[in-house]
Parts: structure tokens; sequence; C-alpha cells
């Protein structure tokens, strides 16, 4: 990966969840982590498609899957996905018992409708 100036290991991640969907009271299908800041956010399925606004907003290109058991990475600037990449501040994903799509008191019954595919 040639990223480097991109990416760095020692920053943990925001939080558990997507940081701006926790703030509006919204929901998330799945997450990603900014490979440079720790930022977590929503993939582009999900309604905020907070990650992509957040590379748009900072020029953080590179993120990582914040899903348990996915070690991809993906940069933006470069539409590039990188099976894997160096090691990240742990916890490398959300907490295994919370669900996709989540938080599970806010995702609606009709959740699917909702997507951008």
């Amino acid at each position: 990966m040639t990223t480097d100036h991109a990416i760095d290991p020692s920053v943990p991640p925001s939080g558990a969840g997507c940081a701006d969907c926790e703030t509006a009271g919204g929901w998330w299908f799945h997450l990603r982590r900014c490979a440079e800041c720790g930022h977590v956010g929503c993939c582009d399925s999900s309604p905020g498609q907070h990650a992509t606004a957040h590379f748009q907003a900072t020029g953080h290109p590179v993120v990582s899957s914040y899903e348990p058991g996915e070690t991809w990475f993906w940069n933006y600037a470069t539409n590039e996905l990188y099976e894997s990449g160096p090691a990240l501040a742990p916890p490398d994903s959300h907490p295994a018992d919370q669900p996709a799509p989540g938080p599970a008191d806010r995702v609606p019954a009709d959740w699917t409708r909702a997507l951008h595919r």
C-alpha cells in the first residue's frame, strides 16, 4: 500500500458506531474507519454515507472496514481496494454483538428501502 502518509496506526477509532449518525440520531448499514484520524463513518449503502462525506470534508483518503473479521482498506482518491493493510490501534471493529444494521433501537422496520444501491 503506497498511502502510508494517509494512515496513522496509533490513532484509535472515534467510537463503536458512526460518529455522525450517533450525533444526528440516525442508523447505519456497515461501518468504515478513517485510517488517518480514526473517524468512524457509515458506508455508502447507509442513508447518511458519512465515511465518504468525511473523505470529502477532510481529504483523508483511506478507510478500513470496521466490521468484525474484515481486514480490507479502500482508497477514495484512487478507487483502489487493498485486501489488508497495517494494523491500526484497537479495536479493529465495532463490538461483535452490535448488529448490522445498527444501532438496533434506531433501525426502521423497512430499513432495506433506505439503502443506497
